[in-house]
């Protein structure tokens, strides 16, 4: 294939992952949307593969290989529950995949620094390392097209410097929001004294480093230097926000993932890498600024890890008043004295994988005459879109699956609501309590209905870990269990 048809095939590429983008805003196009990705990542490996310029072709096929098979085997195993941590796992291997490019572009151009890592192993080791270093003399040599000095070469120092930087805080970040998803990690703010002042002085510091990388010509200490303080860094900006921020942070990790992949491509001179690692990380940046607005939360505070958002959190153990229970056989009767329906889902929806008995259980109400409805907050679940595609697999009609600005409004003259494991989105506090984690969170306004029901195992907190004084309203009522056993309970007694 020659260079200019490899060219041709990455804009083609690139339209087509324009096109998913644009397909995936919607629920009705998003399986149009996922197609051209597929269509675009195909054109672009094909393409990569017979590009005049790739050498070692079996090693290319056989890592697709081993990575495809992996890839498959965990899409059939991963439940839609631990899709948030997949995504964010799948962040990190972005992030250390610019850190490998990153030293890798480093050897290209400096083979000499790399002695200076491993001379105290022992002579032997140097020895063999002064061979290496003379095969890329010789490798260098012979293709002097590749030779970079002057203004070229502080350029391209500079790529490296921020692509590692960029994939070493993507790295620890996922794997903190991993952690924290997984429930390895406490959902809690880590609140180190002077954390604000701590993420400072590495931006600083790092800052000073890439100065000096530059102005030696590339010298691997400061490198070095930085990619330790990059992933320390990368660790405590993601462990200083708290559980209630963490869709947040999955799409501002997303953003880093496809910033990492943009310096990626900068130092390979990809030029289709640029542009989808462009495309990702300012998707990415504007669906965290969107939620930010959706949560009241400062996308500068976000993103420099809680900054301003120093509220002290209560220990979810305040007594607000008394609950009342109810049976499954009492709210089937009071669906059925309904005229409006609103279904408010959560996480907990989620995991007891109640989304199908629901979407029945939609069906049944709407057969009997009944308005039923779905209002859906941005950051229902622990992943933008989550309770949409949730509900979009169990086949409720996208027209009655409504968010929160378009619903709020109706709950006031709304007979019934069933909030199916929620807490944190339907919790009065976010208005109430100015001290509280979530304050001035936007919220799904569910008291305002005539009944409301709530879908809980327990009275345990949300995932922020605050009480919720919704559940101790008057006009809310208690159906403890699991919630798809306790909606097949309401279904049946319909």
């Amino acid at each position: 294939m020659s260079q200019g048809l490899v060219t041709a095939s990455y804009i083609i590429a690139a339209v087509f992952f324009i096109l998913s983008l644009a397909g995936l805003s919607k629920q009705e196009t998003a399986k149009n949307g996922n197609l051209f990705g597929i269509i675009g990542m195909a054109i672009a490996l094909v393409a990569t593969i017979l590009n005049p310029a790739t050498n070692s072709i079996e090693w290319i096929i056989l890592a697709m290989v081993i990575g495809g098979a992996i890839g498959i085997r965990l899409a059939l195993k991963v439940e839609m529950t631990e899709m948030p941590e997949l995504v964010a796992i799948l962040h990190s291997f972005v992030g250390m995949a610019a850190v490998l490019v990153g030293f890798n572009s480093f050897i290209d151009i400096q083979p000499h620094e790399v002695s200076e890592i491993v001379v105290v192993m022992g002579q032997d080791l140097h020895t063999t390392l002064e061979t290496a270093k003379a095969a890329f003399a010789e490798a260098n040599q012979a293709q002097q097209t590749q030779h970079l000095t002057g203004a070229m070469l502080n350029i391209h120092l500079v790529e490296v410097f921020l692509g590692i930087f960029i994939g070493a805080v993507t790295f620890t970040g996922s794997i903190v929001a991993f952690a924290k998803l997984r429930g390895l990690m406490s959902s809690k703010a880590l609140m180190l004294p002077h954390r604000h002042k701590l993420n400072l002085l590495a931006v600083v510091v790092s800052l000073v480093l890439m100065l000096m990388f530059v102005q030696a010509g590339g010298a691997v200490t400061p490198l070095i230097l930085m990619t330790l303080i990059a992933f320390a860094f990368g660790w405590h900006l993601v462990a200083s926000i708290g559980g209630a921020d963490m869709p947040v942070v999955v799409s501002m990790l997303n953003s880093y993932s496809g910033w990492a992949a943009a310096a990626a491509g900068f130092m390979l001179s990809n030029d289709l890498l640029i542009v989808v690692g462009a495309l990702v990380g300012s998707s990415g940046a504007i669906l965290s600024y969107i939620m930010c607005k959706a949560m009241n939360r400062s996308f500068i505070s976000v993103i420099a890890g809680g900054f301003g958002n120093d509220s002290v959190a209560p220990t979810g153990d305040e007594t607000v008043g008394e609950y009342r229970e109810t049976t499954a056989e009492d709210v089937a009767d009071m669906l059925k004295a309904s005229d409006s329906v609103i279904i408010t889902p959560g996480y907990g929806m989620a995991v007891a994988q109640a989304q199908y008995p629901v979407a029945e259980i939609t069906k049944k109400l709407r057969a009997l005459g009944i308005k039923v409805r779905f209002g859906i907050h941005p950051v229902a679940g622990r992943l933008p879109g989550h309770m949409n595609v949730l509900l979009a697999e169990a086949k409720v009609p996208y027209d009655i699956v409504l968010e929160m600005d378009e619903v709020n409004e109706d709950f006031a003259g709304t007979d019934t609501v069933l909030v199916i494991g929620a807490n944190d989105t339907v919790n009065p506090a976010a208005m109430e309590d100015p001290s509280s984690p979530i304050a001035g969170m936007p919220v799904l306004e569910v008291w305002k209905a005539q009944n409301v029901i709530g879908f809980k195992r327990s009275m345990n907190t949300g995932y922020a870990g605050v009480q919720n004084p919704l559940f101790f309203k008057d006009n809310t009522q208690m159906l403890f269990g699991d919630a798809k056993d306790s909606i097949e309970a309401i279904l049946k007694a319909l």
